[in-house]
C-alpha cells in the first residue's frame, strides 16, 4: 500500500524521533519548542513522510530533562528503529494566537524588513539563523530594496527590532543600512 505524503505548507515541525529507549517501543522525543516543555500542549501529530497515516503518540512523559513517548500501536523496538530521525508536525492551525505585535519564526520568513527611522526597504527575510550568540533575520534584497546589500540583523527585541506587524507583512528594524 502506498502512502500520501505530508503535504508540509500547513504543518510545523516540533520535534523528531530519536532513539529508542527500552524493548517496548518507546522513544526519546527531541522537542523542538521554546520552551522545550510546550510539546506536551499538542495532541495530535503528524508523522514525516506520513509512514504511519493514522499516526498517534499514546503518551509524552518527561524523564529529568528529556522527553520519552510512545506511538499507538507500536510495541517493539525494531518497529520504533524505523522511525529514528523522522521529524513529528502539528497543524499550524493548533498554534496558540499571538498577538498582532508577536509572530512564530516560520511567520517572519518572507517578511519585508523596513528601517523604522528612514523608511528605507532592506530586502526582505530569506531565513532565520542561529551563530550562538542570538538569532539573526538573514534579510536578502529585493527590487525595491535602498541597495542590493544581504543583511544579518540580530533579533533583538527594542534594540533592533522595534516591531512587528503581521497583518502588513512587515518588520520594523532599527538598523543603519551601510552596515
Amino acid at each position: 500500500m502506498k502512502t500520501n505524503k505530508l503535504d508540509i505548507k500547513n504543518f510545523i515541525c516540533i520535534a523528531s524521533v530519536g532513539k529508542p529507549r527500552g524493548l517496548k517501543g518507546e522513544f526519546f522525543l527531541n522537542s523542538f519548542c521554546y520552551p522545550k516543555d510546550n510539546i506536551l500542549e499538542y495532541s495530535k501529530f503528524y508523522i514525516q513522510d506520513n509512514k504511519i497515516p493514522d499516526f498517534k503518540i499514546e503518551y509524552i512523559k518527561k524523564i529529568n530533562s528529556k522527553f520519552c513517548a510512545k506511538v499507538k500501536n507500536i510495541n517493539d523496538i525494531d518497529n520504533i528503529k524505523n522511525l529514528t530521525n523522522l521529524n513529528i508536525y502539528i497543524d499550524k492551525q493548533e498554534l496558540p494566537k499571538l498577538k498582532n505585535k508577536e509572530a512564530y519564526w516560520f511567520e517572519l520568513t518572507n517578511m519585508e524588513v523596513i528601517d523604522k527611522d528612514s523608511g528605507d526597504i532592506l530586502g526582505i527575510v530569506s531565513s532565520l539563523n542561529n551563530y550562538g550568540a542570538q538569532d539573526c533575520l538573514e534579510v536578502k534584497p529585493t527590487d525595491n530594496s535602498v541597495d542590493k546589500s544581504k543583511r544579518l540583523i540580530p533579533y533583538i527585541k527594542d534594540e533592533f527590532i522595534e516591531s512587528i506587524e503581521r497583518d502588513k507583512n512587515i518588520i520594523y528594524v532599527n538598523w543603519d543600512k551601510t552596515f
